[in-house]
């Protein structure tokens, strides 16, 4: 009989720690060491023989990311996992880029959390991360106009910076929008930012 897939849980929320503990060894896996944030994973991955790291992407003192990133370059023979609410593309590319091998919701089964560590267990040279979104493509002009709006300038001082009129501004502005399916200034910085172009 094989020994059971020993785990890491580092999330700051002791309760969704417990919640995710319990449903885990309840599907046959055994929890060996539960961290509250990404640096302390990082030391329970150096100190503690683990399979499976699952790490929550914020966190106080290090978020997931750069803690998967710093556990990546261990070189250990183990997998990271990152947990979270968040489903920005932006964040599942530098989870892809940290070396994660999975990144998967805080709303996932149990029952299919299970399956996923066991498929990512046999195959974990494959990857596993959602799909890379297709990013919007803006101009280098929309880009600016876009992040002079971020800085909170408004369409007379964007057209001032940039020595262009205000129609002009707006006509990029307008097509900055449409590409982010966007349709008013805060929704599309808000997207922008949520894609990582900002």
């Amino acid at each position: 009989m094989s020994s059971p897939v020993r785990i890491l849980i580092a999330d700051d929320h002791p309760l969704f720690r417990l919640g995710l503990k319990f449903a885990l060894q309840a599907q046959g896996f055994e929890v060996v060491a539960e961290a509250e944030t990404g640096s302390q994973a990082v030391n329970c991955c150096r100190e503690t023989p683990i399979d499976v790291a699952i790490l929550d992407v914020r966190m106080p003192d290090g978020d997931g990311i750069a803690a998967c990133q710093q556990i990546t370059a261990l070189g250990l023979p183990l997998v990271v996992l990152l947990m979270t609410t968040f489903q920005e593309p932006a964040l599942i590319e530098a989870a892809r880029r940290a070396g994660a091998k999975g990144y998967l919701s805080k709303e996932t089964d149990p029952a299919d959390l299970a399956q996923m560590i066991l498929q990512i267990l046999a195959a974990p040279e494959q990857d596993w991360l959602p799909a890379k979104q297709e990013l919007p493509k803006l101009t280098p002009r929309e880009l600016c106009v876009l992040q002079l709006m971020m800085e909170g300038l408004a369409n007379k001082q964007i057209a001032r910076r940039l020595g262009l009129s205000i129609e002009t501004v707006k006509e990029y502005a307008s097509t900055a929008y449409r590409k982010l399916e966007a349709s008013d200034r805060v929704t599309a910085l808000f997207k922008a930012q949520q894609l990582g172009i900002l």
